[in-house]
């Protein structure tokens, strides 16, 4: 794997030199243009010697709600008075650290709730000792009734499979306990199962995708960090029951935690027969490993996901051909998320009901949450799908923060959009949420309360999409750039009425022709914001309009009151 070279060169240099990009494309006989292409494509390589501090604050939805932009300006200016060369300040996307919100990676180390004056202190050990010691954690899962068992190696849904071999009773298990991808997508998991079961080849591959990187979203890396043996045996059942002896586990680099939990768990599947040759001493093989993302957000969506495993841009595919039949290498592919597989388990050892009963409001079910924004408690909640928002704000989360009302939330991720605090009582399921045109996502519902800017909040989701859009294809790559730069207008007061017309039609445009559900998604921030919130854009407008039909008496107004209603 042309990634895996790459890392190893990177690993001993700190970058990637051009003598040796051009001594590993003689090596693997690949064109020197296509390795530079690849090295130049993801944010975790370097063409460059790196600087001799790397800080970056992250400024996406969460972080942004907890003052991450004046952050990184303080910490822009405290490393300038210090006269720290040769450092680099720089934003970064999400870290995935949106419950310990503004987060900060340090010389690619993640660091949570982050305050001027800690982070200041930081500074100082950095610039003395020329490094900084990883964050200490506690980290204490609630029970939850995903696990079924009381010891990680118990693995009783792998015996009892091994012990009979019926890939048709699990597969009807599993579609018959509702069981619907729960990384976003929502497609039936036993029907994606019996489709790669279904397809006809002498290799298959099953993967687990674990790079979730959508602002808002942490919910898998919990689950990998509390439950690896129920994500490791729910990926090994799923790799058997539809044919498959590989295994790999995609896991956003930045995870580095849950990379150790998973790599000492996977030892211990190997090491008690669970894993390797003869999986509990049968005929059935299956062998494990991490993929270690080279990091961007789009390497989520599972075409760019394989296109990155093979060497490549991770630029997603054009489909169908679907992952199923063609997948990695060509070859029939299994892929869900983390939770997925990690119920797997739990639905095999007390059955199909059990699973379905455990929904509310009409749903079928249990769901992880991940909570954060304007809230007490943010964190991640094992909630009965069909559970309301306003009961999940209220009762796991400890209500809006600071004795705040409730303005408006976003249900399932960035990419779900947002909804105003009078639809809190809709259900957390899949239909509900389709039907009032957002979707469950990525299972992270993000608070805003009252006070918020959702102009300013709709310019932060949709500078996400256009920083993470891969440019495969125009109408993401251009359409999120024209957005962008309509929204900083209307915040900078040089919007105008009518600017806002062409929205609706470049946001149809992006869905329809989008090759992946970023482009496809992207606008949504947008176009829900301005649904709901219709007057916060029509004051900023008209007010530019008004100044600029008048700018006499805009300048007259600035010095009377010293600037504070441009501000």
């Amino acid at each position: 794997m042309l990634i895996d070279d790459l890392k190893e060169i990177q690993a001993r240099h700190g970058y990637l030199p051009e003598d040796e990009l051009k001594s590993l494309s003689e090596r693997k006989g690949i064109p020197l243009y296509e390795a530079h292409g690849v090295a130049s494509f993801y944010p975790h390589f370097r063409l460059e010697p790196p600087p001799v501090a790397t800080l970056r604050v992250c400024t996406d939805l969460t972080c942004h709600l907890h003052g991450a932009c004046d952050l990184l300006e303080t910490l822009r200016e405290t490393v300038d008075y210090a006269g720290l060369e040769n450092w680099e300040v720089t934003g970064v996307s999400c870290l995935g650290q949106c419950d310990g919100a503004p987060a900060v990676s340090i010389n690619d180390l993640s660091y949570r709730s982050m305050s001027p004056d800690r982070l200041s202190n930081f500074v100082a050990r950095l610039a003395e000792d020329g490094r900084v010691a990883r964050q200490p954690t506690r980290r204490r899962a609630s029970p939850g009734l995903i696990d079924p068992y009381g010891h990680p190696l118990a693995a009783e849904s792998l015996k009892a499979w091994v012990s009979d071999g019926n890939s048709d009773r699990i597969l009807q298990v599993i579609k018959d306990s509702g069981l619907c991808g729960m990384g976003g997508a929502g497609f039936p998991t036993g029907v994606k199962w019996d489709l790669v079961r279904k397809a006809e080849s002498e290799d298959k591959y099953a993967i687990c995708n674990a790079d979730e990187s959508e602002p808002g979203t942490f919910k898998d890396r919990e689950i990998l960090y509390h439950y690896p043996h129920l994500v490791v045996e729910g990926l090994i059942l799923g790799g058997l029951v539809v044919g498959a002896n590989q295994g790999y586990l995609y896991l956003r680099h930045e995870y580095e935690r849950e990379r150790e939990v998973l790599e000492k768990t996977i030892r211990a599947f190997y090491s008690a027969g669970y894993l390797g040759d003869g999986v509990f001493n049968s005929e059935h093989s299956f062998h494990l490993e991490i993929f270690d993302s080279p990091g961007g957000y789009i390497c989520g969506e599972e075409t760019a996901l394989l296109e990155a495993m093979e060497g490549k841009r991770a630029e997603p595919r054009n489909k169908p051909p679907f992952p199923g039949t063609h997948g990695l290498h060509g070859r029939p592919t299994l892929i869900n998320n983390v939770e997925t597989f990690a119920w797997v388990p739990a639905i095999l050892r007390r059955g199909a009901e059990w699973f379905r009963s455990q929904g509310i409001n009409g749903a079928a079910g249990r769901k992880y949450i991940a909570l954060s924004g304007h809230v007490n408690r943010p964190g991640v909640y094992e909630i009965p799908l069909g559970t309301r928002v306003r009961d999940l704000i209220d009762n796991e989360g400890g209500g809006v923060s600071d004795g705040r009302k409730l303005k408006a939330f976003s249900p399932g991720g960035t990419s779900s959009g947002f909804l105003p605090a009078s639809m809190a009582d809709i259900p957390l399921d899949f239909k509900p949420l389709a039907d009032a045109g957002s979707m469950l996502g990525s299972g992270a519902v993000i608070v805003l309360a009252e006070g918020t800017n959702m102009v300013d909040l709709a310019l932060n989701a949709v500078t996400f999409f256009r920083n993470e859009s891969c440019g495969k294809c125009v109408p993401c790559r251009t359409g999120t750039e024209h957005l962008v730069q309509l929204l900083e207008k209307v915040l900078e007061g040089n919007g105008r009425p009518d600017m806002l017309a062409p929205v609706k039609d470049v946001a149809e445009a992006m869905e329809l022709s989008s090759i992946c559900g970023l482009g496809q998604a992207a606008a949504l921030p947008l176009t829900s914001a301005r649904r709901h919130f219709p007057e916060e854009f029509e004051i900023l407008c008209r007010q530019a309009a008004d100044r600029q039909a008048d700018p006499q008496a805009d300048r007259q107004a600035d010095r009377t009151t010293g600037g504070a209603d441009a501000q």
